[in-house]
């Protein structure tokens, strides 16, 4: 009996705006509704509690892998450009309300039963909510306020697309402190056994064990180059697997239950122009002065945009602009801790390395307004080739930086890299807020909505080969790094150390008990520490990225009236 009211409660007729209403009450809510959804860019922050589940200070053999726990955050990006995909003809339908409180839901829900998996160490289930149901919750939470807002400022096309995506984001500047602030609240620390010199271990199948209260029990061993690791200071020792905990299973309900609370509020928030409204004073730009920066005064219906060819080359421009750029989000806090916490230890800790991620959303949230508001004068085209010639440029400095630490530690090098990724991530941000006003220049703003969600498609596959191409390519570049290692170290001491011979090294790794930092406490003096290393590959294949989307760009032409709306 209720649902016909709640329904009509949700409709798109009731949220038409009264005539006189001010139309910069609406940008609030859309920006309320990112920054929720766009805390997805702190994931990063959830890398190293997650992979330390079961051993707390250290990875345990049962632990889940760094390549296990990031393909989450990837499951979640490919359900946000299914959903985006889906959801566009039916929020044109449906309006921005209807969609907003499904998109908090999904997105709320979606943190708790995450949390739930944590808790009961199933990793399906966190693929399930996280992924799937909170991925649904991101897509239907992204495309609701951009139509809205292109609609509400026709004369400003790049900025309202701009503040219509500037929370997402944001969402992490908020969600990286909160994140790491809660999980320090609910954090336990595991069973202290003592300093490893004082208990006496055994290896049974790559794995360790102590004797704990008369019985057998696997521990894991803390050395000096895992203490930058762990997520609260602790000594170095030994600790019982499976006692304390990481408190990221309350951190996801905590959280589930405010982002719902919060974008609940501001879909209600939401109002939509009646058809005929316009901006007081404004009139449409003439045919020769659109011409110039290649804006259409005509519309193109959402079927058809998906049979001209400016609609697979915009594709591919975001995709591979966004490839480049969510692989290194995906892994940000591990990937600034494995560079710079062992060549810069009184510097990069695990504090400094969650400052980084709070600034890569600072960045990106800035770069988001500023971009797409610079494209209303630059034109979509130019500010695009902006992005690729310079980020190129950008990509290649990183290994660059990163050999450079490895082999003479100094800040500069940590300035260089900090400040490459941070250029990188405006352009990156600012690649998402114009692509809307660059669709909507090309195909007219009518179906804008639609059209935008079915290209975030290219999202959805980025957000496989991000992750793919970063973890991959690390896990050989760690993988190779090891048995290199490894051949330097005297076998005796190899056993000492890990309680069997390196003929059983595969054993180990696939254990963690062997890493690159216990080996290099092992290690002959001199030995250069090859972790600022690993990203070296992932970073000239983004380059390469870069380089056939700026290709893509440049071949982009306006739509041929002939997929024009009859009429229009």
């Amino acid at each position: 009996r209720n649902s016909p009211a709640m329904l009509e409660l949700l409709a798109k007729e009731r949220i038409v705006a009264e005539p006189g209403f001010n139309r910069w009450k609406v940008p609030p809510a859309s920006v309320a509704i990112h920054l929720c959804i766009g805390s997805v860019y702190a994931w990063s922050m959830f890398n190293p509690p997650l992979t330390m589940t079961e051993g707390v200070v250290a990875s345990a053999a049962s632990d889940w892998s760094l390549k296990e726990v990031v393909w989450i955050f990837t499951v979640a990006i490919v359900f946000l450009g299914l959903a985006a995909a889906l959801a566009g003809r039916w929020l044109e339908k449906v309006g921005p309300r209807m969609v907003g409180t499904v998109a908090a839901i999904c997105w709320g829900g979606g943190f708790v039963i995450g949390g739930a998996g944590i808790h009961l160490h199933q990793l399906w289930l966190v693929y399930l909510g996280y992924g799937v149901i909170g991925g649904c919750g991101l897509g239907l939470g992204y495309v609701s306020p951009v139509s809205t807002l292109i609609r509400w400022f026709p004369d400003r096309r790049g900025m309202a697309a701009g503040m219509a995506i500037m929370g997402f984001g944001g969402g992490a500047m908020i969600g990286a402190p909160l994140k790491d602030f809660l999980i320090r609240t609910f954090y336990r620390a595991p069973d202290y056994l003592g300093p490893i010199d004082e208990v006496s271990l055994t290896t049974e199948s790559g794995k360790r064990f102590a004797e704990v209260a008369g019985q057998l029990r696997e521990v894991v061993v803390v050395g000096a180059n895992d203490v930058a690791g762990m997520i609260m200071p602790g000594p170095q020792g030994v600790y019982v697997t499976g006692t304390g905990s990481v408190g990221v299973a309350e951190t996801f309900l905590v959280l589930g239950g405010l982002y719902f609370i919060v974008m609940l509020i501001a879909s209600f928030s939401y109002r939509i122009p009646a058809a005929d409204w316009k901006p007081e004073g404004w009139t449409p730009p003439d045919e020769v002065q659109s011409s110039k920066k290649m804006i259409s005064a005509h519309n193109v219906d959402i079927d058809q945009a998906l049979r001209t060819r400016q609609f697979y080359l915009v594709w591919i421009v975001l995709c591979f602009n966004v490839t480049a750029g969510i692989g290194v989000l995906g892994v940000a806090k591990t990937m600034m801790t494995e560079i710079f916490a062992t060549t810069l230890p009184d510097i990069v800790d695990g504090q400094f390395a969650a400052t980084y991620v709070l600034m890569i959303s600072v960045f990106n949230m800035v770069g988001r307004f500023f971009w797409a508001s610079a494209s209303d004068a630059l034109g979509r085209k130019t500010t695009y080739t902006i992005f690729f010639v310079l980020g190129i440029m950008l990509y290649l400095s990183i290994p660059w930086a990163a050999d450079r630490v490895s082999a003479s530690p100094a800040v500069t090098w940590l300035i260089v890299f900090y400040a490459a990724t941070m250029i990188i991530f405006t352009m990156y941000g600012g690649g998402f807020a114009t692509i809307p006003a660059y669709l909507a220049d090309l195909f007219g703003a009518k179906f804008v909505g639609g059209i935008h969600g079915r290209l975030l498609t290219a999202w959805s596959t980025a957000g496989v080969l991000g992750p793919l191409a970063i973890t991959t390519l690390r896990e050989r570049a760690m993988r190779n790094a090891i048995d290199r290692l490894a051949q330097t170290i005297d076998r005796a001491r190899f056993s000492e150390a890990f309680g069997a011979s390196v003929d059983q090294l595969d054993t180990l790794v696939a254990q963690k008990t062997v890493t690159i930092g216990r080996l290099m406490e092992i290690a002959p003096p001199g030995t250069v520490d090859p972790s600022s290393s690993l990203y070296n590959s992932t970073m000239y294949l983004m380059a390469c990225l870069l380089f056939i989307a700026l290709i893509a760009n440049v071949m982009i032409r306006p739509v041929d009236s002939k997929h024009h709306l009859a009429g229009d």
